[in-house]
């Protein structure tokens, strides 16, 4: 039989190229008082009044807890060949401190084996924001013992899971835990204490170093073990040298504060200078960088959208057009004359600008300055105000395109020389968007929440052609 004529607009992805979609615990497993499991952080947080948009909570979210194999099922029939989680740090070892809850660990247990069943691997991210809420109350992330904590809570899930997973994170977007936890406050734990946040970047990133080595003493020699950070795609608004001296602070404070350390086993000299009137940096012991810099199988990036930065005019408040700020709040220490400009073009339902080309740049930029280290785009997707039809399908165009173009820019990026290996969709199901709540809708997947029903997208359908086939068909 003779295959059918390829578009000569279709774009081939290398063999062995790992799709895949990805979810974390808090926004999809709900059964938050159940086997074991107390509070974390972000279930502290969603129950003070006016944080949360419309007052939503994780309590139930998606009710994945119970619907783990319908869910597996599904991503089966979308034929990816991986899918990241996270841990629920509370529900394995709920103080943060101690032995694992066995009930706990086997929900990810039945969980890692239903994917290995359907020939789906599991890739585990340890913590993906629910820090214990008695370890919050101890000190949190600026405090230095939980980055102790959390190598221990590593060595932990690795015992228990690692002769089946075979790629394991650290971290998933520690700028996040950081610089919103303890700057904008507008992510749990919800303070807004600039040197707590620098505090808690250096002890996430003592914590990552930590748990690496943690779990290079469990794992076996062929599993992989990466991070998952989101590094900031920053754009000066022009050539003036004030702008790019904006650029290069927001650059400091949203990348290279992670990727210095962990990658170079140094933070940058200028993001010492540029913060030092908040910190003397003094949380910094000797060795810990070292600590800090180990070798890394992959590097997992995240990327949505790209920052445009300005230097604010003299005589006025800078503007926090990032989204990730509040009105009073920033999540940006030592940058407070720098402007958050809103780039021209269509946006998603977040308001976040859509620019393919920034992941491009970005994979280029990190191939460039990390060379020989494997990439993974461990979240990419949108948001869009999609409803269903008369007959209940969701029709989402604007979720394809948007996948479409970031693909076809990680192609780009894979032909100039970039060691991209893999792609994972955010999200696998419509589930809860930290304080946005249930009302941004990333999801593949549709999930009624008044009857937890799953109904796969038409963008579900086209993203399980793409993996299936590893090619990206010309634009619709």
């Amino acid at each position: 039989m003779t295959e059918p004529a390829r578009d000569p607009g279709t774009l081939r992805f290398p063999t062995g190229f790992l799709w895949g979609t990805a979810t974390s615990a808090y926004q999809i497993e709900g059964a938050v008082r159940e086997d074991g499991r107390t509070p974390s952080i972000w279930d502290t947080f969603s129950h003070r009044p006016a944080t949360v948009t419309g007052g939503d909570t994780g309590d139930e979210a998606v009710d994945h807890y119970h619907h783990r194999a319908e869910d597996v099922a599904l991503m089966a029939g979308l034929g990816v060949g991986a899918y990241r989680f996270s841990v629920s740090w509370p529900r394995v070892q709920p103080t943060g401190r101690g032995p694992a809850v066995q009930r706990g660990l086997d929900f990810y247990r039945a969980l890692v084996d239903d994917l290995l069943a359907h020939g789906i691997q599991p890739a585990l991210t340890l913590y993906h924001w629910d820090l214990p809420q008695e370890l919050e109350d101890a000190g949190g992330w600026p405090h230095r013992d939980t980055a102790y904590r959390f190598a221990e809570y590593a060595a932990l899930v690795g015992a228990a899971l690692g002769d089946r997973v075979p790629l394991w994170s650290t971290l998933n977007e520690p700028w996040c835990s950081a610089f919103l936890g303890y700057g904008s406050g507008v992510h749990a734990p919800g303070r807004t204490e600039p040197a707590a946040a620098l505090a808690a970047a250096h002890h996430l990133n003592l914590a990552h170093g930590l748990a690496v080595s943690a779990l290079r003493a469990v794992l076996p020699g062929h599993a992989g073990v990466s991070v998952c950070l989101n590094p900031h795609l920053v754009r000066a608004a022009s050539n003036d040298p004030a702008d790019l001296d904006a650029a290069r602070r927001i650059d400091a404070l949203g990348t290279r504060v992670f990727t210095g350390p962990m990658l170079h086993g140094r933070y940058p000299a200028d993001l010492v200078e540029d913060t030092a009137s908040v910190t003397d940096w003094s949380f910094v012991r000797d060795g810990d960088e070292r600590a800090v810099h180990q070798p890394l199988d992959a590097l997992g990036v995240n990327y949505y959208t790209p920052t445009l930065v300005a230097a604010a005019p003299d005589g006025r408040p800078a503007q926090r057009a990032d989204g990730h700020g509040s009105t009073t709040h920033s999540p940006w220490p030592g940058a407070d004359r720098v402007d958050f400009r809103r780039p021209d073009g269509e946006r998603t339902a977040m308001g976040w600008a859509i620019d393919a080309s920034g992941l491009y740049d970005l994979l280029m930029r990190l191939s460039a300055d990390h060379p020989g280290l494997p990439l993974l785009i461990t979240e990419n997707g949108a948001a869009f105000d999609d409803q269903p039809d008369a007959s209940g399908m969701v029709h989402d165009p604007d979720r394809i395109r948007y996948i479409h173009d970031h693909l076809a820019a990680a192609h780009r990026a894979i032909s100039d020389g970039a060691p991209v290996r893999g792609y994972f969709v955010w999200s696998l199901l419509d589930n809860f968007e930290w304080s946005h709540g249930y009302g941004k809708r990333f999801g593949l997947v549709r999930v009624d929440r008044a009857t937890q029903v799953r109904t796969p997208k038409s963008s579900a359908r086209w993203y399980a052609e793409v993996a299936r086939t590893g090619e990206l068909p010309p634009a619709g």
